[in-house]
């Protein structure tokens, strides 16, 4: 059982990642997987429809799943033809996540109302949203920084509601609910020839079913046009790929030229089908529209399949779950079984490092970036450079710390993405100033080792004092192997700190004509380097032994976490990425933990479990004799 249970352990969990990489699966008749593969331009990036539904849920509801009011459950991509062309449907949906009280009550609901206590549907809401503008409006006018949680709360909601209407009217007029129809008539009309004549006979009154119809569509593709959240007609062949359209624009056209647009129209076929549940027509519809997409823009094609393909998998997901098992596996082995649970913990780890290198490289080619771009991807990287020093520990010196300390920093840095990519797409456009993929490569990618390796001596030195405090487990050797990996860690993390600094303020050089300004995030970084040095400048003077080195790398988990995302809240400096009330107060939290490990490893020696087990009475050949502790008091 020793010996096979790590092999069966790996087995069981390379066929659950290998389940979660199939290609995506139609959940009924519609070919609903190749509608997610057509691409849109929104907010700069041309993505598939897919990441449209997917980014637009999180934003709104905090998660990809929706309920419907039947308990059905209704994919991203469904969801989103419900929007677009079931307007009426997707309303009584319970997508929008409300769980401040004074918000329930402005809108005359309660928890009792929501599916699962706090997601509402717009039709519940919608008679009160001209009172959730006005208060919003209200808020607008303090600063982001100073609004308090009502208003930040009103404010997430009303954008909230915006973006939801905004999505409603990018391919039909939400408000008309014969618009698809409307768009039948024009297609015929044009076939016939009756829209020239309709447009010569416009300007008047009375002039006939057909110039109603055309002042009527004029109207609603105006609305599309400057209210639309998505892009979706291509340019023209030769044209640059920026020229994107609206469907609202694309209309407009149509009616200014007289000429028929395939692409609108198919998306226009496409809708009636679907809110018309005629399933082969619908195909058909989303078969055109590849085919003219693969034919136009293979590339484009190609690259959005892939990433319909990433989105499926969810290969961060995945990982989170094989942390959590890796990290279960590893404490048992410090009771029972250390080579084989130990060893089961250690592959379980590369097996989730491996599935999230693989999501980063996927990104890194959706993005044609490097791994850090903003703060979504600095905490994927984080977290993956020090799985990768773990994994390196526990390679070397096979007592499950690496791995336990590979599982709780992974995980805990997937959960830390997982809630920045609420924000919206992960994959955003690079602001100007920092589109340089040179110094995304070097300064952004050493800065970030950096901090992988100074949160890992961190958490090792976590390890050191739970283990000699609240378990009998740290012996001697034990304490020698977690000294000297906290140390070694403080010394590469010591290296890459201070060269990535060094790198940005060339690259501050190069873009703003200064090296350094104080700004908040340069003093954060220079505060890294300089505890990382006194840490090592302590150890060589002999000021600090084991205990002492766990103290103080444990305070570098402050000092990284303030330079990583405290700097970020201020509101102030060339490096603020605006103030986030959730996140000022788990890191709080953190900090707090973090100061109160710190006491606990301040306590006496007869506190310490292992120590005072190690200093107890032995019996050795008759003779009573004293163990000698595995560490000083320092």
């Amino acid at each position: 059982m020793k010996l096979t249970f790590p092999a069966l352990a790996l087995l069981v969990a390379g066929v659950g990642v290998a389940l979660t990489l199939r290609a995506p699966r139609n959940p009924g008749e519609y070919d609903v997987a190749a509608f997610a593969q057509l691409p849109t331009l929104v907010n700069g990036r041309i993505k598939p429809l897919d990441t449209v539904a997917r980014t637009s849920l999180l934003t709104i509801q905090g998660r990809q799943r929706v309920a419907a009011p039947d308990g059905r459950v209704v994919s991203p991509e469904e969801w989103l033809l419900d929007m677009l062309y079931a307007p009426a449907v997707a309303d009584h949906y319970g997508v929008f996540e409300i769980v401040h009280p004074d918000v329930l009550a402005m809108l005359t609901l309660s928890t009792a109302d929501g599916a699962g206590g706090k997601r509402f549907s717009l039709e519940q809401i919608f008679k009160h949203v001209a009172e959730l503008d006005r208060q919003a409006k209200l808020a607008d006018a303090t600063e982001s920084a100073l609004r308090s949680a009502f208003q930040r709360a009103v404010v997430q909601l009303r954008n909230n509601v915006a973006l939801y209407q905004r999505l409603q009217n990018s391919l039909s007029a939400a408000s008309t609910p014969d618009f698809l129809d409307q768009l039948g008539r024009l297609e015929k009309d044009l076939a016939s020839g009756a829209v020239a004549a309709a447009a010569a006979r416009a300007g008047q009154a009375h002039s006939g079913a057909e110039a109603k119809l055309m002042l009527d569509l004029g109207q609603s593709f105006g609305v599309m046009d400057s209210y639309g959240y998505l892009r979706p007609v291509p340019p023209a062949v030769g044209e640059d790929e920026t020229g994107w359209k609206t469907a609202g624009a694309a209309w407009s056209a149509v009616l200014a030229s007289s000429t028929p647009n395939p692409v609108a129209s198919q998306y226009a076929a496409l809708g009636r089908a679907w809110r018309l549940h005629q399933p082969v027509e619908f195909n058909a519809a989303v078969q055109a529209l590849r085919n003219s997409f693969v034919a136009t823009m293979p590339a484009m094609m190609k690259k959005s399949a892939i990433e319909v393909r990433f989105n499926s998998a969810q290969p961060f997901y995945t990982s989170m779950a094989l942390y959590v098992v890796a990290f279960l596996l590893g404490i048992i082995s410090w009771l029972k079984w250390p080579q084989s649970l130990g060893r089961s913990a250690f592959w379980m780890v590369v097996l989730a490092f491996a599935l999230t290198t693989g999501g980063i490289v996927a990104r890194m080619w959706l993005e044609g970036r490097p791994p850090v771009t903003n703060l979504y991807s600095s905490a994927l990287f984080v977290g993956w450079a020090a799985v990768a020093l773990c994994v390196i520990l526990e390679y070397f010196y096979h007592n499950a710390i690496g791995s336990v300390a590979a599982a709780v920093i992974g995980f805990a840095t997937l959960v830390i993405a997982h809630h920045l990519a609420l924000g919206g797409d992960t994959m955003e456009m690079m602001r100007a100033v920092l589109d340089s993929n040179f110094w995304l490569a070097t300064h952004v990618v050493t800065i970030a080792v950096g901090y992988s390796a100074t949160f890992l001596a961190g958490f090792l030195a976590l390890i050191y004092v739970c283990r000699g405090v609240f378990t009998r487990g740290l012996d001697h050797a034990t304490a020698q192997s977690l000294t000297r990996m906290i140390y070694g860690i403080v010394c590469f993390a010591t290296l890459f700190s201070f060269v990535g600094t060094i790198l940005g303020g060339i690259w501050a050089d190069q873009s703003w004509g200064r090296f350094w300004g104080w700004d908040p995030k340069e003093n954060g970084a220079l505060i890294i380097v300089m505890w990382n040095a006194i840490i090592l400048h302590v150890r060589w003077g002999g000021m600090v032994r084991g205990r002492g080195l766990a103290v103080l790398a444990i305070f570098g988990n402050v000092v990284t976490a303030w330079s990583w995302f405290g700097v970020n809240m201020l509101g102030v400096g060339l490096h603020s990425y605006g103030f986030m009330d959730a996140a000022f107060w788990w890191l709080v939290v953190f900090v707090g933990s973090q100061l109160a490990m710190m006491l606990i490893a301040a306590l006496p020696d007869e506190k310490w479990r292992s120590f005072a087990a190690m200093r107890a009475p032995v019996t050795r050949q008759g003779k009573t004799a004293n163990v000698a502790m595995a560490e000083p008091v320092r």
